[in-house]
């Protein structure tokens, strides 16, 4: 048995991990898009690593697109099997690979005129809405908890992974010449005591573990006061100051975060009287999805339930889908906080409101997720006095805040919380995924230290060994 890494190896996207089983069978963890990876995202993007005909099966985590991205361009590469996922995943997967698709046909319409001009071969794009569509029927749910048998040598069940609706933990059972091989997969690991979410679920022991490291050399700042610093920067922006906040947000998972504080906000008597707005047709979409799932909330929300039906509405919100009344929204000059995708700033509709508000001293760029290093939110959050944006340079005089206690991904101390149902001296090998490498590096430590004694970092299209 072997494992091989092709995807958010030494980096945080692209999430795809290939375990080769000795009878042939190959099972696919994850096939994410990579992001953000400037003049390499198109490359690696092209090429899965691997032969897509050849792979069995894909067990999906959890509906991003750095995990589920790259499923249209399997299928469309001849994949044929079963993509096992959570009800809640396949419901997200659904609007966001035909939005990833619309983006990829979108981009390439931009390159491709320039090319066009510059004499110069067109490109392809990733994959079209039709591959994304062919995805859908192959989506099969699993319940969290329940142990499926997929055949006599594959077992897998799910637990709740509490970093977006519907993640998962993916554990598998696997029969090789009569000895077990129990393996985790992390996915991605949400926070303990999520406002929205139930926290990580423990798991049986595992003899091999996958698991992300996105924040393993960081604390995550009191998650208690996220609100209430949110409370503060609209009331100094928009209240005092006459401002706007625009705040870049992932469609799944920050955006309804958001909306649920704004929202008790409301129920406490306290909302500032201002104009809000989420403007994604993204975002809206799947505020609608999680609605639809409350079997996915944590206690406190269901509570919430009771007394509130629509945990992510209040007066005064205002969807917004047409192109036309985003471009508005640049012209209206009433205080306001602005929801927009994406949530490192690095594409979509918060680019241009970013653009309108970086130049004006009164208005707050709000970041309240995780960021790679080359995107325009971490140029913005690392305090560059100038940044580009669509080819022009921007004077940074805008108000730049984060809160980072926001972020899907747990800090180190959450990841160890998850780890600690393990015997680590039972543990043969525990592999550090999504994650940059010197956050890795500085995490395993950590990690050694707790008594696992194996921590390895694979590099991309590394194999290795399982026995």
């Amino acid at each position: 048995m072997k494992i091989s890494f092709h995807g958010a190896a030494r980096t945080v996207t692209g999430s795809k991990h290939l375990i080769h089983l000795n009878n042939g069978k190959k099972i696919l963890l994850d096939c994410g898009l990579f992001q953000g990876l400037r003049d390499k995202t198109r490359e690696y993007n092209s090429e899965l690593g691997f032969d897509a005909k050849e792979v069995s099966m894909v067990l999906l985590s959890h509906a991003h697109i750095d995990h589920s991205g790259l499923l249209p361009k399997l299928v469309k590469d001849g994949f044929e099997g079963k993509i096992y996922c959570t009800k809640a995943t396949a419901s997200l997967v659904r609007i966001l690979l035909a939005d990833s698709a619309y983006i990829q046909e979108a981009d390439v319409r931009y390159v491709n005129k320039k090319r066009k001009k510059e004499g110069q071969t067109l490109v392809a794009p990733v994959y079209k809405i039709n591959d994304a569509e062919r995805v859908f029927p192959m989506l099969h749910e699993i319940e969290y908890g329940k142990k499926i048998k997929i055949d006599k040598d594959i077992s897998v069940q799910f637990t709740d992974a509490g970093h977006i609706l519907g993640s998962a933990s993916v554990h598998l059972t696997l029969k090789e010449n009569g000895k077990k091989t129990r393996l985790t997969f992390s996915g991605d690991i949400g926070r303990y005591r999520d406002i929205i979410l139930k926290s990580p679920e423990t798991f049986d022991q595992a003899d091999y573990i996958i698991l992300e490291s996105t924040y393993g050399n960081s604390l995550h700042k009191n998650y208690i006061n996220a609100d209430e610093e949110l409370y503060r920067i609209i009331e100094e922006t928009c209240v005092k100051n006459g401002g706007k906040v625009v705040i870049p947000a992932f469609s799944v998972g920050r955006t309804q975060e958001i909306l649920y504080d704004l929202n008790m906000f409301e129920l406490e008597n306290r909302l500032p009287q201002i104009e809000y707005y989420v403007d994604s047709p993204l975002s809206n979409k799947a505020t609608k999805v999680i609605r639809n799932h409350p079997e996915c909330y944590n206690k406190k929300l269901s509570e919430i339930l009771t007394r509130d039906e629509d945990p992510f509405g209040f007066k005064g919100l205002k969807f917004i889908t047409k192109v036309e009344d985003s471009k508005a929204l640049n012209d209206n000059k009433n205080p306001m906080v602005i929801i927009s995708a994406s949530g490192m700033a690095t594409a979509g509709r918060v680019k241009h409101h970013i653009a309108n508000a970086i130049s004006d001293p009164r208005n707050t760029i709000l970041m309240v997720g995780y960021c790679e290093p080359n995107s325009l939110g971490n140029k913005l959050m690392r305090g560059d006095e100038k940044v580009r944006i669509f080819g022009e340079e921007y004077q940074v005089k805008a108000n730049v805040e984060s809160i980072r206690s926001m972020s899907a991904h747990g800090d180190y101390d959450d990841l160890c919380q998850y780890l600690a149902c393990q015997n680590p001296k039972l543990v043969k090998k525990l592999f550090l995924v999504h994650g940059e490498h010197d956050v890795q590096a500085e995490f395993s430590k950590r990690l050694v230290k707790k008594g696992f004694l194996d921590v390895v970092i694979p590099d991309m299209h590394q194999t290795i060994g399982l026995g």
